[in-house]
């Protein structure tokens, strides 16, 4: 059996055996509502003393965007170098595929940047060539379930779906909310083909490390890369993936799961890492120094 991650309180130590830091957003460096004063200061002291900040985000929109929604939140500009989107391998997928005609789904309004960046606007589905899912309309009322009929009529006409954010759940202060990726495992679920373009999957993790790489001028030792996130299913099965090491962050999608009055329970810690899991070289409340 593996034995769980070691629990840190500071991750001062740990990040200075790192050249390059594949950071996840939501849940390490704001809680979807304001930023961590604590991630800025860490991430800022890492570029300053030579490290490289790859922030790789699921989110269902082009990386500028992201940067404006990361300036809205009080992130700071020295916190990193660059980002990968979810919102951009979506799109260039899109791209690549020459599809012209998609059927969208999700909220218009929150997912413009995302949805104008695509070839036209939605068609029907009886005309539509692919899918391109960015999440829920109402992530408040609806669950996924809400969109099995629509999902059927695709699969009776085997579209593809993009799906712009793997993630299954989002913590948004309290709430906890249902992403694109419930939808997308859904369809897959009833046998249709999704395309993931995100965390866990490969594209998203290759994509960074190739940024650090050029950002580096050469070629990127994964034993200096450590990823940092809050999700086992993603963000740590991702760092697998790639072969490089991880910091699990306790506080986000997790945080019931793990923490006890605030502080890392280590049973329960030890209980969301068998031996089959995504390991964690450490794991900690917080990105902090």
């Amino acid at each position: 059996m593996r034995s769980p991650p070691e629990i840190v309180e500071n991750c001062a130590a740990l990040l200075d055996a790192y050249d390059v830091l594949l950071c996840d957003v939501w849940g390490v460096i704001h809680d979807g509502q304001k930023a961590f004063p604590e991630a800025n200061e860490a991430l800022t002291a890492f570029r300053a003393r030579g490290g490289t900040v790859i922030l790789v985000s699921n989110a269902p929109t082009p990386s500028s965007n992201v940067a404006r929604v990361l300036d809205d939140k009080g992130v700071v500009r020295d916190a990193w170098d660059t980002i990968v989107s979810s919102g951009d391998l979506a799109l260039a997928h899109v791209r690549d595929r020459g599809w012209r005609r998609l059927h969208h789904v999700g909220p218009v309004r929150r997912d413009r940047a995302f949805f104008e960046a695509l070839p036209g606007p939605s068609v029907e589905i009886a005309a539509a060539e692919a899918l391109a899912c960015t999440g829920l309309v109402d992530d408040r009322r609806e669950t996924a379930e809400h969109y099995r009929a629509m999902l059927e009529t695709a699969r009776g006409r085997s579209l593809p779906l993009v799906c712009a954010n793997p993630d299954l759940v989002v913590h948004v202060g309290d709430d906890l909310l249902p992403c694109a990726g419930a939808i997308g495992a859904l369809y897959e679920a009833m046998g249709g083909e999704v395309f993931w373009a995100g965390k866990p999957f490969p594209i998203a993790y290759d994509r960074a490390l190739s940024e650090a790489a050029r950002l580096r001028n050469g070629d990127v030792d994964r034993t200096r890369v450590l990823a940092v996130g809050d999700s086992i299913r993603t963000d740590l099965a991702a760092a697998a993936g790639a072969g490089v090491d991880a910091l699990f962050i306790v506080a986000g999608i997790h945080r019931d799961d793990c923490l006890q009055d605030g502080h890392i329970d280590p049973a329960r810690l030890a209980a969301l890492f068998p031996g089959d899991g995504p390991p964690a070289k450490a794991a900690s409340t917080a990105l902090r120094l």
